[in-house]
């Protein structure tokens, strides 16, 4: 596999224009990213770009912070599949984690997954590594895992940090080979991101795909 087929090229800021998500768009079938990833907003734009190429849309659920209602996620993953994207990164409700509810995170989770792969949609879940102890890092990357999920995934990039190698590392021996693992947030050059894929991680989510991959 290249580098580039590693990177989810992300476009997820608030003030990103028309303009922005086809420069974005262009780049990734230029270059052979995995995805375009996007707000839902710029799903069906993006989708309609990508026809005939191997870049697969992508655009994000409940983010930044996961906790809008499980119905809300849902209607938002349907919308998104309407429109014709191929993989939704939802994020996890964080609180009830951390709250120890863990049947509620696990419910909110599934429905989610149930409804994109009864489209055959893939799933990353976000499960935002920096609010958590390793021990809650452990219970999400499970939680994930039971629910089917194709990716959990270590960060929004909108928290206090992204990902880190040792939460990348943990999340793999917490899940082996039964989901893959992706790292986002903070990922600048090559470097980094051959220690994530080191690491375990088998996608990254990045804003800096060319700088990446030295273009």
């Amino acid at each position: 596999m290249t580098l580039a087929s590693y990177l989810d090229h992300t476009i997820l800021a608030a003030a990103a224009t028309e303009a922005d998500v086809d420069r974005v768009t262009a780049e990734a079938k230029e270059h052979g990213f995995a995805t375009v990833m996007v707000n839902p907003y710029w799903v069906s734009r993006v989708a309609k770009a990508l026809e005939g190429t191997d870049v697969k849309p992508a655009c994000v659920i409940g983010f930044p912070l996961g906790a809008n209602t499980t119905a809300i996620k849902v209607a938002e993953a349907k919308q998104a599949i309407e429109d014709g994207v191929e993989e939704l990164d939802m994020v996890i409700n964080i609180g009830e984690l951390k709250g120890k509810n863990y049947d509620a995170v696990q419910n909110d989770i599934n429905a989610v997954v149930e409804v994109s792969h009864a489209s055959n949609k893939l799933v990353k879940v976000i499960i935002e590594t920096a609010l958590l102890t390793d021990e809650e890092i452990a219970k999400a990357s499970e939680l994930v895992m039971n629910s089917g999920a194709e990716f959990v995934k270590t960060s929004t990039g909108f928290s206090t940090s992204g990902a880190k190698l040792e939460d990348v590392k943990l999340m793999k021996a917490t899940v082996g080979d039964k989901t893959e693992v992706k790292a986002s947030g903070g990922i600048h050059n090559a470097e980094e991101a051959n220690a994530f894929i080191e690491a375990g991680a088998t996608r990254l989510g990045t804003s800096a795909s060319i700088k990446i991959i030295g273009k």
